[in-house]
């Protein structure tokens, strides 16, 4: 009884999309793609700062102070 088969998605999808429609539902695969490359770039962006800092030497930090 907790086994679900293939039919029973292809409803349950079917359902989904008489409701919210399609152009809705694009919409929000949209957006979620957007905040997913968003998140991705800025784990890259943190990555590539915190490289650059350890990379650099005592000299240049005490510069970048004074």
């Amino acid at each position: 009884m907790g086994v679900t088969g293939i039919w029973q998605w292809v409803v349950v999808l079917l359902i989904v999309v008489l409701i919210f429609g399609t152009k809705k539902l694009r919409n929000v695969g949209k957006d979620l793609g957007g905040a997913v490359h968003d998140f991705k770039q800025g784990l890259e962006n943190g990555t590539q700062s915190e490289t650059a800092k350890k990379e650099e030497t005592p000299e240049q930090q005490s510069d970048k102070q004074a």
